[in-house]
């Protein structure tokens, strides 16, 4: 990992202390990786639901200085399909649990409370500014948070696209 990748904290604070909505999106744009976008989109999507209880998380705050002796969101995203419903539903929930207060114990404690409010989808809280049509539009993503192909518009019956209704 590059010495200057910002933890996913540093990102959003930038983009708290931006003045405009196209600041925050070049801001987004400018560090958007997958285990951001990941992170974003299991905050905004309504359709992501955490099977982690709301509220506050009991975990040991790491105390390592930040870039050292801890973990990054930007490597632990990978696992946090481990947390969203219907996507494991091998491992108990306790011990989904147990891998969740690891993963937040090993994390810098900016990058663990960032995570805590992903899960309760209170980012736009936390961050003004960082709204769902902000993070839409840095992204390509459609209403549904999915990603917009430029060569798939919509189109009616009997337009551009040659097809009729039958």
């Amino acid at each position: 990992m590059a010495g200057d990748t910002l933890l996913f904290s540093e990102v959003l604070d930038k983009v708290h202390k931006a003045k405009t909505k196209g600041q925050k999106i070049n801001i987004l744009r400018e560090h958007n990786t997958e285990a951001l976008r990941m992170i974003i989109k299991a905050s905004f999507d309504p359709k992501i639901e955490w099977v982690l209880p709301e509220g506050n998380v009991p975990f040991k705050r790491n105390d390592a200085p930040e870039g050292t002796e801890h973990s990054t969101l930007a490597y632990e995203a990978r696992k946090l399909w481990h947390f969203i419903k219907g996507a494991d539903n091998v491992t108990r929930q306790s011990q989904k649990e147990n891998m969740f207060f690891q993963m937040l114990e090993g994390l810098h404690e900016s990058e663990a409370k960032l995570l805590v409010n992903a899960k309760d989808k209170k980012l736009h809280q936390i961050y003004k500014g960082l709204s769902s049509n902000v993070v839409r539009e840095a992204f390509d993503w459609d209403e549904d948070f999915v990603v917009l192909k430029p060569d798939e518009y919509p189109q009616a019956p009997g337009s551009a696209s040659g097809l009729v209704s039958g």
